[in-house]
């Protein structure tokens, strides 16, 4: 790119062309979705972008400024908006303000949700206008980048729970399908993997049968979930007896192991690199909330270490509007309120190893929903960009994805928000998906 010329008044010659050090530092700087639109102004920042130095320098980066994404939900059926904010990194900071990034269509009933995993979410949905197979569309997307890929139905009329996961040495992401309990194929989960190739399901081998009950969480490539298991009495057919355990899939090898649990774990996370739980209560005198994490030391040995903390003695969180959204990379706890309100929504971060305690509020969820208010708020720690992800062949422009994007007029910036929109909300309805 070309900036050859001389300064007459200062009599300074500027270079003919922008330095790749200079070029490099800039791209790192910027969300993912600006340095894919800057590949396009020239060859040169094209082939910058795509090394492979870059886009590892680029997730570094970006994992030392992780974001907070909500996904707000509303009516019925549902109306899903995603935001994005920064994550707390100032102790300092009380309020935050949210960007918009997209929201889906009323016209698509979804059925299935998951995610995010490396940026990326999995949703089942129906059209609703042409009645559609609830099961029928599969689509991964990432709300910040509104990039897609949709693939195949299974060819069955098995009912069936769908998790996905990513594999961070392959770059790949697969999507595991279990069946529901007593299908006569419930122990032969099917796979896809997310490729450049035709997608196809496969079938793989589960050598104890299980029903899903949780959310799955993926951690280093291995894939977590609560599980209830089935086994039949050899003296009475029709005794089942009922068990639990953690399902631990390894994304990469496909293969399975097993954590015996004595009940239901409903709250898995990510602690630290590890898998853990976390359950909260308020101790006898009903003012002061508890947090007892255990974390899985030792997969082989099923070893687990066992914390309490407690909270400052009155903290200002409403006990029926609350819940675990996750853990930061750093160890804090990050608890959410549930739904939103007309007047404050907040986060609140509690810091183990400081016994630190912060409530931060989140501002702009008014300003799109100043009509009806009340949303169920999903909220999600450490969201991180990977070029790997944003560039993968498979990933289509989300001009083509059944959304709403909505084009805020912007207004006069506050000291604490950049900007926010109009009560006059403008939306346009984007083209289905093929």
């Amino acid at each position: 790119m070309s900036l050859s010329h001389r300064s007459e008044d200062r009599g300074v010659a500027i270079p003919d062309s922008i330095p790749n050090d200079l070029i490099t530092e800039i791209f790192l700087r910027l969300p993912a979705k600006s340095v894919a639109r800057f590949r396009c102004v020239s060859k040169q920042w094209r082939s910058i972008s795509h090394l492979p130095y870059f886009t590892e320098l680029f997730l570094t980066r970006s994992r030392s400024r992780p974001r907070l994404l909500f996904c707000l939900r509303r009516g019925f059926p549902y109306e899903w908006s995603f935001f994005s904010s920064p994550q707390l990194q100032n102790p300092y900071d009380c309020k935050v303000s949210v960007g918009f990034h997209m929201k889906l269509s009323r016209d698509m009933f979804t059925s299935g949700f998951c995610g995010p995993i490396s940026g990326l979410f999995y949703i089942s949905m129906t059209e609703i206008s042409q009645k559609r197979d609830a099961h029928g569309l599969h689509v991964f997307f990432n709300p910040l980048t509104r990039q897609y890929a949709s693939f195949p139905q299974l060819n069955t009329d098995r009912k069936s729970t769908f998790f996905l996961g990513f594999d961070p040495i392959d770059k790949q992401f697969k999507v595991l399908s279990m069946s529901h309990p007593y299908c006569e194929d419930m122990n032969n989960p099917r796979i896809l993997t997310l490729e450049t190739r035709t997608l196809r399901w496969r079938k793989i081998h589960c050598p104890l049968n299980h029903r899903p009950l949780s959310e799955v969480v993926c951690i280093n490539g291995v894939m977590y979930y609560s599980a209830q298991v089935f086994k039949t009495s050899y003296e009475n057919s029709d005794e089942t007896k009922r068990s639990y355990v953690i399902v631990c899939f390894d994304v990469r090898s496909e293969k399975y192991k097993f954590i015996d649990a004595k009940r239901y774990y409903d709250n898995l996370i990510s602690y630290k690199g590890k898998l853990g739980r976390i359950k909260w209560r308020y101790v006898k005198d009903g003012n002061t909330l508890e947090l007892r994490v255990k974390v899985l030391e030792d997969v082989e040995k099923q070893k687990w270490s066992t914390n309490v903390y407690t909270l400052p003695k009155n903290a200002p969180i409403d006990r029926n509007n609350i819940y675990i959204a996750g853990v930061t990379a750093t160890g804090e706890i990050v608890l959410s309120e549930e739904y939103t309100s007309s007047e404050r929504f907040y986060i609140f971060f509690f810091n183990p190893g400081t016994n630190t305690f912060q409530r931060v509020e989140i501002q702009g969820f008014g300003e799109y929903y100043h009509q009806d208010p009340r949303h169920r708020v999903f909220a999600f720690v450490d969201l991180v960009e990977d070029l790997h992800v944003t560039d993968a062949k498979y990933l289509k422009s989300g001009q083509r994805l059944n959304i709403i994007r909505e084009r805020p007029t912007l207004r006069k910036p506050q000291k604490i928000c950049n900007s926010g929109p109009s009560s006059k909300d403008k939306y346009e309805l984007v083209e289905d998906l093929e």
